[in-house]
């Protein structure tokens, strides 16, 4: 089986994407070892030398960080943390985001300065590789202390507690270590907390919304050419020089992408009755644009947090420093993924606003795009559908990142609410995703009533292999399980276009 190397130079969105996809397992290279190994040495050797208080180490937690901790019980305070934190409730964190969970608690202990046993980072690559996925809950998080209850109940099974799925079923943790005759961790002064303290729950879903939100950026696009040439819509919209002089990247690209969608289609080229487009055509470019840019923004904001050391305290063994502070605080995070819920929920808005134009009974489609209406609904529903969902989107788009809860008995009086504001981000990706499905269900039978006329061979291109799944519809059918075949379609399109 492949491997992928974690270095010292850090990963990409791009790597973690290779990594699922390609199922790689993973190995951490040599100078890693090293500076996880150095890093366990320097700690152990401070803490023999002194007996100084230092948070987490020999104290106690949040508003008891002024508890001493003798010596014979440092081990069992760090036990004690990961059981006690793992307070989890609600749905389960789907399994593709708990094994990303581990892979970026992977990467960030192995910067060097978490105080970890090498033996603690390579059990995670271990859980990794054998995709033994520990049993994690959604909701638990304030994103300030880092993701504490998620990433306790990730943490539980390395000290053969908790649960986890495995080769398709559920198990007692401790069933399989036994499998893999793995013992369980004992786990030494600074370690729970460095398994704790972290944003690897908010960035797991971050990062997975930047990946998902990309390919619905670029379907977006072919789904808005396809919905322009069904409605008869003008290209000047489009043109090069309109772009030119408004200088936002994700402008221009979206309005070049979209003429290239549309190369070699008779309907967009032909002489347009109307001089210009209802807003959800016509600006196509500038609502898409807004959304990559914003995108832009947000996936450098993870791109660099995957990278960083968010646990506490933080340990400079070159410096001989030992450093409390809140790196492990998500507001980063919280912002940037309020940011990417507005962006992506703004896709489904102007989508839904198009399916809305195609029912119109207009530029000569008939009303709810079928042949008899009132006999037939026709599209009248699927509508209603997009409505519903873009309407949750808004509510969903509130931003979680405002919000704070003191906790901790006051010491933690300022939270990010940042894992609120990932497991709703993620819900607007996927509603997103079935408006499109929804708008690109109408187009296709839009484009029928331009017969005998053609639209780009790209688009008649998909319009086949969609017609393989989805019949045109000539009178009252159910519905639903169109769209399902409609969304299930949408996700396995490429979003890449021609040239």
């Amino acid at each position: 089986m492949k491997e992928y190397i974690i270095t010292e130079h850090g990963i990409t969105a791009a790597d973690i994407e290779d990594i699922l996809s390609g199922n790689l397992r993973l190995r951490l290279a040599e100078e890693v070892c090293e500076n996880v190994n150095r890093c366990r040495e320097y700690l152990d050797r401070r803490m023999s030398e002194t007996d100084d208080p230092v948070y987490g180490i020999n104290t106690g937690f949040g508003s008891l960080y002024d508890r001493r901790i003798p010596s014979s019980d440092l081990d069992t305070l760090q036990k004690n943390l990961v059981m006690s934190h793992a307070c989890g409730t609600g749905e389960e964190v789907p399994g593709h985001l708990v094994k990303l969970m581990l892979l970026l608690k992977i990467v960030s202990l192995s910067r060097g300065h978490s105080g970890v046993h090498l033996a603690t980072v390579q059990r995670l690559a271990d859980f990794f590789n054998h995709d033994v996925l520990p049993v994690v809950y959604r909701q638990g998080s304030l994103g300030a202390s880092g993701d504490l209850a998620p990433l306790a109940h990730l943490s539980l099974p390395l000290i053969g507690l908790g649960e986890v799925t495995h080769a398709g079923s559920r198990m007692a943790a401790s069933e399989v270590l036994s499998k893999y005759k793995w013992d369980p961790l004992v786990l030494k002064s600074k370690e729970g907390l460095a398994l704790l303290n972290g944003t690897q729950f908010m960035a797991a879903y971050g990062v997975w919304c930047c990946i998902e939100a990309r390919r619905l950026l670029h379907l977006a696009d072919i789904v808005a050419a396809l919905s322009l040439d069904a409605y008869d819509g003008c290209p000047d919209a489009f043109h090069e020089l309109l772009h030119k002089v408004r200088l936002h990247g994700g402008q221009a690209e979206t309005a070049s992408r979209v003429l290239k969608i549309l190369k070699g289609s008779e309907i967009v080229s032909r002489t347009k009755r109307h001089v210009q487009d209802p807003y959800s055509f016509r600006c196509i470019p500038q609502v898409h644009g807004a959304s990559k840019d914003a995108l832009e923004y947000v996936g450098s904001v993870f791109e660099r947090e995957i990278n960083s050391v968010t646990d506490n305290p933080t340990i400079f063994p070159e410096e001989d420093m030992v450093l409390s502070g809140g790196n492990f605080h998500g507001q980063p995070l919280a912002l940037a993924l309020d940011h990417i819920c507005i962006a992506v929920a703004e896709l489904a808005s102007i989508s839904e606003r198009r399916i809305y134009r195609l029912l119109s009974g207009k530029r000569g489609l008939p009303l709810f795009l079928v042949a008899n209406p009132g006999l037939n609904s026709g599209f009248m529903i699927p509508q209603y559908t997009a409505a519903a969902i873009v309407s949750e989107n808004k509510q969903l788009c509130t931003p979680a990142s405002v919000d704070t809860i003191e906790s901790s008995g006051g010491q933690e009086d300022h939270v990010s609410m940042g894992a609120n504001a990932a497991v709703k981000a993620l819900k607007v990706v996927e509603n997103t995703e079935r408006v499109l499905a929804i708008e690109l269900y109408n187009a296709v039978q839009a484009l029928e009533f331009r017969r005998p006329a053609r639209s780009s061979a790209f688009l008649e291109g998909i319009v086949e292999s969609y017609r393989e799944r989805v019949p045109f519809i000539d009178n009252d059918r159910v519905m639903f399980e169109d769209i399902r075949e409609s969304v299930d379609f949408l996700r396995s399109l490429d979003p890449a276009i021609p040239g």
